[in-house]
C-alpha cells in the first residue's frame, strides 16, 4: 500500500538519500519539508523532483502554523524527523541554532504531529492505527567509550559531551515523553557516522576528498585515533525506511556499519584510493596535517545494531572498504555538484576551535 511520508530536512544528506530510495525503489509519495540552511542542497533531489510522487515545501519545523497546514494538507501515514543542526564544531561556535531547531523544533513537529493525529483518531481509525513518527537521532547522544571494548546498545545511558548531542539527547527524550504522555505512537533509531554520495564538505570524508584534490592540508584533529563507526548512507535510507514501515511503537534502533576505524585510518584509506584513482607525483598523505583537538571530543563510538537485524531483518550492504570507494568515485565524477557548494556559503574550512 502507498504510504504519505512527510520528511523534514529531506534535503540534507541523510534526507535526501532516504527521499531518492523511496521514491526511485517504491511506490510511496513523499513531501519534502526543508528550511534550506547552509547544508540543505535540493540539486541532491534533482533526479527525482519532475516524479509526481514528490513535493518539497520550504518551511521551518519551528513555525506552528506551517507545521499544522502542512499536515492538514498531506495527510501523511509516516513523519520521519530529519531536520537539525548537525555539525558538532558549529555547536561549539553557537549552541543557540543547535536548541532553537534540534529542541523547539521537534516539540514543535510533536505537537503538530500529535493534533493531527488525534484528528484521525476521530475521523479514521485504520489510519490512526497505521500512523508513525519516526525520529531520527544519533550515536553521540550516548557519549563515549573511551577506555572500554562495550559497544552502544539501544539501553545505554545517555551522556552527550557536545552542544549538538545534548541538544539530539533532548529530542530524543521530548519524542519519547510523547509517546508515554500522550500515547503518539514513535520510532526513535540511533545511526553511527554517515557517509558517501551527497555529503556536506564539512564532514570529515568529504573533506579530506576535496581537499586532497585541491593539493590542500588534510585537518585531522589530535592523533587522529578517534575510532568511529562508519555507515554508507543509502544503507541507512534503507534502514530507516524499514523501521518507518515495520518498527515497533515505542521502540528504539541502533543502526551501525559495523565498520569501526580510526580516524586517521579513515584519512590514510582515503589518501591510497585516490592515489590508485587519480595518481599524484607525491603521496596524498603527505598532506595530512594534525591540528588541536577540539573542546569535549569523544574518543570511540561503536553501535550494536544486533536488534535491527535481528527485528527487521535489515543489515549493510557495503562494507567500508566497497563504500568508501564508491564515494569517492562519486566525488571524482560530481565535480559541477561540489564546486557548487563551494561557491556558496560554506568555502572548506573545518569549523569549531583548532
Amino acid at each position: 500500500m502507498s504510504k504519505m511520508f512527510l520528511i523534514t530536512g529531506g534535503a540534507g544528506f541523510i534526507g535526501s538519500a532516504v527521499i531518492r530510495e523511496l521514491i526511485q525503489n517504491t511506490n510511496h509519495r513523499v513531501v519534502n519539508v526543508d528550511k534550506l540552511t547552509y547544508a540543505g542542497n535540493l540539486e541532491s533531489l534533482a533526479n527525482v523532483e519532475a516524479s509526481g510522487h514528490y513535493a518539497f515545501v520550504q518551511a521551518d519545523i519551528c513555525d506552528a502554523n506551517i507545521m499544522q497546514q502542512l499536515f492538514e494538507q498531506y495527510q501523511p501515514d509516516v513523519v520521519m524527523h530529519l531536520a537539525a543542526e548537525s555539525h558538532v564544531d558549529r555547536s561549539i561556535d553557537g549552541p543557540s541554532e543547535f536548541i532553537q531547531t534540534n529542541v523547539i523544533g521537534t516539540a514543535v513537529l510533536l505537537e503538530a504531529a500529535r493534533s493531527y493525529w488525534n484528528g484521525l483518531q476521530q475521523q479514521d481509525a485504520v489510519k490512526a492505527n497505521a500512523f508513525r513518527f519516526h525520529h531520527i537521532s544519533t550515536d553521540e547522544v550516548y557519549g563515549d567509550l573511551d577506555g572500554t571494548d562495550d559497544l552502544f546498545t539501544e539501553d545505554t545511558s545517555y551522556a552527550p559531551s557536545s552542544p549538538y548531542s545534548a541538544s539530539k539527547a533532548s529530542s530524543d527524550h521530548l519524542v519519547r515523553a510523547w509517546q508515554r504522555t500522550y500515547s503518539l505512537p514513535t520510532l526513535v533509531t540511533n545511526c553511527s557516522n554517515n557517509y558517501g554520495p551527497f555529503h556536506f564538505p564539512e564532514k570529515l570524508i568529504p573533506l579530506m576528498i576535496l581537499n586532497a584534490l585541491a593539493g590542500k592540508p588534510m585537518p585531522i584533529y589530535g592523533d587522529g585515533q578517534q575510532i568511529r563507526d562508519w555507515l554508507f548512507v543509502e544503507d541507512h535510507a534503507r534502514a530507516l525506511i524499514k523501521v518507518a514501515n515495520e518498527g515497533q511503537v515505542g521502540e528504539t534502533y541502533n543502526i551501525g556499519g559495523h565498520n569501526e576505524k580510526a580516524n586517521l585510518t579513515v584519512v590514510e584509506t582515503l589518501c591510497d584510493l585516490l592515489q590508485e584513482l587519480v595518481p599524484r607525483k607525491s603521496s596524498y598523505r603527505d598532506l595530512i596535517t594534525f591540528v588541536t583537538d577540539r573542546p569535549g571530543h569523544d574518543v570511540r563510538y561503536a553501535i550494536d545494531a544486533s536488534k535491527v537485524e535481528r527485528e527487521l531483518g535489515w543489515v549493510p550492504n557495503e562494507t567500508f572498504e566497497t563504500g568508501l570507494r564508491k564515494t569517492v568515485q562519486w566525488y571524482l565524477a560530481n565535480e559541477t555538484w561540489w564546486k557548487r557548494v563551494q561557491d556558496g556559503s560554506y568555502q572548506g574550512q573545518r569549523l569549531g576551535s583548532l
